[in-house]
């Protein structure tokens, strides 16, 4: 064997054996995890990594004491990034490629972070947004979370969300069942996880924490003496900013919980993000090109803080290989000792290595991948990175050298064509090998024992046009297409969406067709007030008035066919069918019929009779 093969074997061998010793003792003494994740917060959004403006000193303080990722990537939108995060999977595998029309649901085939340590003795518990899945399967509960506080959808006031949710004193799914809170929501979700904390900490058990923010995206809210902080910049900013530093504060609030509690030492404590800046690019971006949705650096390079002291890991150390979020799940894996499920197969790779600043690994180079679909159906090349430590590759097209073109102006794939074709050639068997997997559906399940009344909302409608995903376009009923038909277009509107449903046992359903939540308590032809705004830049999505839609009759559609149909009266809340559904795969599209045509039922709730 090559001296040189040799001597590389044994600084693996060595570095291994430290890693070992290091790791052994803390995984032995049952090592917790608290992971800290915000909600459209950049890589410039942070006082430690350069921003003027901003103030974060407690995750500041924390970097300071960590082993941070300064090359670490993630998927340009939020959906995307979680499932890759939670399974060690690229996101595209995972079925969820959007925040919407049913492509926000984690496939049931995928096993979370959250099931292989629950499986491993730990509490597991799951605050603020998740999601990924507002139903059975898909629920946090149903992939590995044994204690969940959360909001609906993918923010608060979203569709899925509680009615007339806002980022004060709201509601929330605490186990599944709706309890109402007072409080900034930020606020909420770090009180229930650090409760949480306690209560593992004071019986002794192994917990991971899952802490993830729904700010600091939209609609722009935050408490006054937040906003207070940032007067000189416009009202945007300083709600955006506002909304960072609370989940600072909060940041510092469970640091010292856990030094009180006496665990910190055994504690892996992470803060990241999910994607690039949604409103402060324009203010401070760390020299990147463009913010969230991105194909840029500036739309998926992300901060990442880590800091164990048990695992020699308590000063700072940059990390400058590129990292991605599919390699989160293997490295805390191999920190705590927590085996890998049997049948489970990565697409990242355990960067521990690089984490401890006692140890210099050998690293080979690698291409990592991430890109921003958006639509119902994956596209080839679509809003797309292929990543090597030196270059970028941006829709199979262009090419930056990153270290010396970190904003990406200078495109270079015309001097240098044989990079660009490995990198595509990278892409085109990446592509290749998950192309099958598109077809796959995520369906709701109807009539399984666990959850025998599902609730669905228009988020998850599938169609080619964005589904009406928050609250306040529920409440806008159609305006723009009524507009549209004003102006001139005469054709009557027709629903073209559709639940993708399972069927799990042949038997009596009830279908109950809603133009308002159960919990609104209002008639289907009844008009709302306008809601209560809140502190805050923007007005809540509840501020809009409730159109009255004037439904003449409700309709059963499945399969493409019309089932069954109904008179609303006057005062009716809802129109229901019972329908012998037999088991498997059906397209459900129940729609109320008025003068412009069908508009379909917002909200649907299927009762299993059996």
């Amino acid at each position: 064997m090559p001296i040189k093969q040799i001597a590389q074997l044994s600084r693996l061998f060595l570095a291994t054996f430290v890693l070992l010793i290091l790791w052994g003792t803390s995984a032995s003494a049952q090592t917790n995890i608290v992971f800290v994740i915000t909600d459209d917060q950049g890589y410039g959004d942070l006082g430690c990594t350069g921003n003027p403006i901003i103030k974060t000193p407690n995750i500041d303080q924390l970097a300071s004491e960590s082993s941070g990722l300064s090359d670490y990537h993630v998927a340009p939108t939020c959906s995307p990034t979680r499932c890759s995060l939670l399974t060690g999977h690229w996101t595209n595998r995972t079925g969820v490629w959007h925040t919407i029309m049913g492509r926000s649901m984690l496939r049931e085939n995928e096993v979370t972070v959250g099931k292989m340590f629950s499986d491993a003795g730990y509490q597991t518990g799951m605050f603020g947004k998740w999601h990924l899945g507002d139903n059975y399967p898909y629920r946090p509960e149903d992939r590995g979370f044994t204690e969940v506080y959360r909001h609906g959808g993918g923010g608060v006031g979203q569709t899925p969300d509680i009615w007339d949710n806002a980022y004060f004193d709201g509601s929330y799914f605490h186990n599944g069942e709706i309890v109402p809170a007072k409080g900034f929501c930020t606020d909420v979700f770090f009180e229930q996880a650090n409760s949480f904390i306690t209560k593992c900490a004071k019986q002794k058990k192994p917990f991971f924490a899952y802490i993830s923010t729904n700010a600091p995206h939209g609609p722009l809210h935050c408490p006054q003496e937040y906003l207070d902080l940032y007067k000189d910049q416009s009202e945007k900013i300083a709600a955006f900013y506002g909304m960072i530093t609370n989940v600072d504060d909060n940041v510092g609030k469970t640091r010292k919980l856990i030094e009180e509690l006496g665990i910190a030492k055994d504690t892996i404590f992470v803060f990241t993000t999910d994607n690039g800046s949604a409103s402060g690019a324009k203010i401070y971006n760390a020299g990147m090109k463009a913010g969230k949705g991105s194909p840029y650096d500036g739309g998926h390079r992300v901060p990442f803080f880590l800091h164990w002291p048990a695992g020699g890991i308590a000063q700072q150390h940059d990390v400058p290989q590129l990292t991605h979020a599919v390699d989160i799940v293997p490295t805390l894996l191999a920190m705590t000792g927590v085996k890998k499920p049997e049948g489970v197969k990565f697409d990242g790779v355990s960067i521990a290595e690089l984490l401890d600043p006692n140890v210099d690994p050998e690293w080979q180079d690698r291409f990592v991948i991430s890109d921003s679909q958006r639509v119902r159906d994956p596209i080839k090349w679509k809003s797309s990175s292929v990543m090597s430590q030196k270059y970028r590759l941006i829709n199979g097209k262009e090419l930056y050298e990153i270290a010396v073109d970190p904003g990406q102006k200078n495109d270079i794939a015309q001097s240098h064509p044989e990079v660009v074709a490995t990198m595509r050639e990278f892409y085109e068997k990446w592509w290749a090998e998950l192309e099958p997997t598109f077809s796959q559906t995520t369906e709701i399940y109807l009539g399984h024992p666990d959850h025998p009344v599902v609730s669905l909302t228009a988020h998850d409608w599938i169609q080619k046009i964005y589904p009406p995903w928050n609250q306040g376009m529920i409440r806008d009923a159609n305006q723009k297409q009524k507009r549209k038909q004003e102006r001139g277009d005469s054709q009557k509107l027709t629903h073209k969406g559709h639940w993708a449903v399972k069927v799990v046992e042949d038997g009596k359903y009830k279908i109950s067709l809603r133009r308002w939540p159960v919990e609104a308590q209002t008639a289907i032809n009844a008009a709302l007030d306008p809601g209560e705004n809140v502190p805050g830049a923007t007005a809540p999505f509840r501020s809009r008035p409730g159109v009255a839609i004037g439904a003449t009759a409700g309709v059963l559609r499945i399969d493409d066919e019309e089932l069954a149909r109904s008179p609303v009266a006057d005062g009716d809340q809802e129109v229901s069918f019972v329908a012998e559904l037999k088991a498997g795969s059906h397209r459900l599209a129940p729609f109320f019929e008025t003068e412009a045509g069908e508009i379909g039922a917002y909200y649907v709730v299927v009762t299993h009779l059996n």
